[in-house]
């Protein structure tokens, strides 16, 4: 059968700009879609008393519910409470993937190794989750493992609130956890590591933070207890970037910080709230680590409904849209609230539709994520519905990092329409590594008739795929007429290399 090839040359990026300017689309085609799995006291995995296989059943459906939501990434839970959800000679494994601290699972797999291969196969991102100073959630120290840190090095640890902490005023504290992110990112796949509101725990009422000792004995020059407590927090996040960035500088580093830093109350610079306060409650300067590039990201808790009298989502929005400092500024979402007796908002219509729909005018905010995972799954007041058919239509590219220079991905070669009867498939040359560094997946476009349309229109994007071919069957809208397809990579630097040449070709 004669067929008609013609070879269109898609050039630099500048060539398209006038193609760029018709973005028609709903939905970016760069945009951050994250959901976070909770493990701490099985929030959302693993099931309580689940075999492995059951953990790993349970894990495959929640991934694939999510990439039908055209969910990018998850932000899995690795470390709760000093524990591991991984295989880890530093920390015990978790009481919440066996019921007891220590205990391996049986029969045995890596739970983040598993996640990792089966996020990556549904082409999502991978952002593991570390709680930095948390030990428990209670004093029952009865419940450690053996071999947990607690019992070699007792002096690391002080009791608050009825739960136990590592000191962050020591440095041995500061060179552990660094030394616990540095296994993880020297060992796994990942694609960032993740850190949210946690770090001096919210305070207890009338009750001091005990590192009295630590102060006196170790100020550092500092005679101000909240500035010493914000630099011991300074120089672990600091510490952490470093580490990750020394072993693989395509790993993000980011923080969910609760969601006001400070109020305008007692800072000109701060928000119209009236709130508890990052910088001076939780001792966490989420600005300065943003100006110095401490962190690549930033996910601030706006877990309060539009014009909430305390804390008005609108105004925050806003302020953090003002301030995020040229680093990628996504928005912390939480659909569990939706039908809850919160507020009224929180009835009808969809408060979180509500939110993302404000969220597209600020063009700083580059996604969301969305806590938690089965809250994010009950499709309350029809979130799933609306972003299947709305806001999340098409898939999405994660966002690059701005502030990382990382090398362009390889152009695929050699694209080519194979036709055998009824069946169709588009093949290329496969891309190898550059510079030690692998490709993530290819990204397919097509379009309808003989020339190449908006590569910035994600409705353009026909597929991923990890392998150098597609079986063209079933995946075009229309079973007739010419087609246009050209073929990208995406490293691991989320970047995207320069397109094939294209084939049209009539099918």
């Amino acid at each position: 059968m004669k067929y008609r090839l013609t070879i269109l040359f898609v050039a630099l990026l500048g060539s398209f700009l006038s193609v760029y300017s018709q973005q028609t689309a709903t939905s970016p085609k760069r945009e951050m879609r994250a959901v976070w799995i909770a493990t701490v006291e099985n929030i959302d995995w693993p099931p309580r008393s689940s075999s492995p296989q059951e953990q790993k059943d349970a894990m495959i459906i929640m991934l694939d519910q999510l990439a039908e939501n055209n969910i990018n990434t998850v932000v899995f839970q690795i470390r709760p409470t000093a524990d591991a959800l991984y295989y880890s000679n530093l920390e015990p494994w978790s009481k919440f993937l066996t019921g007891t601290q220590g205990l391996a699972p049986n029969p045995y797999y890596d739970p983040l190794e598993f996640v990792i291969q089966e996020a990556h196969k549904r082409f999502m991102e991978v952002h593991v989750w570390l709680n930095p100073y948390r030990v428990s959630n209670n004093k029952a120290i009865n419940t450690f493992s053996k071999d947990h840190l607690f019992f070699k090095n007792k002096n690391l640890f002080v009791e608050y609130g009825g739960k136990y902490y590592f000191n962050p005023g020591l440095d041995e504290t500061r060179d552990f956890i660094t030394k616990v992110v540095k296994d993880i990112v020297d060992r796994y796949d990942i694609d960032a590591l993740h850190m949210d509101d946690y770090f001096y725990p919210y305070p207890v009422a009338g009750v001091d933070f005990p590192d009295a000792d630590a102060f006196k004995k170790y100020p550092r020059g500092f005679t101000n207890l909240g500035d010493w407590r914000r630099n011991n927090v300074n120089m672990v996040i600091a510490d952490i970037q470093r580490v990750i960035k020394n072993s693989k500088p395509w790993v993000d580093f980011g923080i969910s910080p609760f969601g006001v830093w400070r109020n305008k109350s007692v800072d000109p610079m701060g928000s119209d709230t009236r709130a508890l306060q990052n910088y001076d409650d939780l001792y966490a300067d989420i600005l300065k680590w943003l100006r110095d590039g401490s962190i690549d990201y930033v996910v601030p808790q706006l877990y309060w409904e539009i014009g909430k009298t305390v804390a008005d989502y609108a105004i925050l929005v806003d302020w953090w849209s003002r301030n995020s400092y040229n680093k990628n500024l996504y928005i912390g979402l939480i659909p569990s609230s939706l039908g809850s007796g919160k507020a009224p908002a929180w009835k009808e219509p969809n408060e979180i539709c509500r939110q993302l729909r404000l969220n597209k005018e600020h063009p700083h905010v580059s996604g969301a994520m969305y806590f938690s995972a089965k809250g994010f799954l009950r499709n309350a007041q029809g979130l799933n519905d609306s972003l299947k058919t709305d806001f999340y239509k098409y898939r999405a590219i994660c966002p690059e990092n701005p502030n990382v220079f990382g090398t362009a991905s390889p152009q695929p070669q050699n694209l080519k329409i194979i036709k055998d009867n009824d069946d169709a498939f588009l093949k290329w040359d496969a891309c190898t590594e550059k510079d030690g560094l692998a490709n993530a997946y290819y990204v397919v476009y097509a379009f309808k008739g003989k020339e190449v349309g908006d590569f910035s229109n994600p409705a353009n994007i026909l597929t991923f795929t990890h392998e150098n071919f597609i079986d063209l069957n079933g995946l075009l809208p229309e079973t007739k007429g010419y087609y246009t397809f050209v073929v990208s990579t995406i490293n691991r630097f989320r970047k995207e290399s320069r397109m094939t040449y294209a084939v049209t070709r009539r099918l």
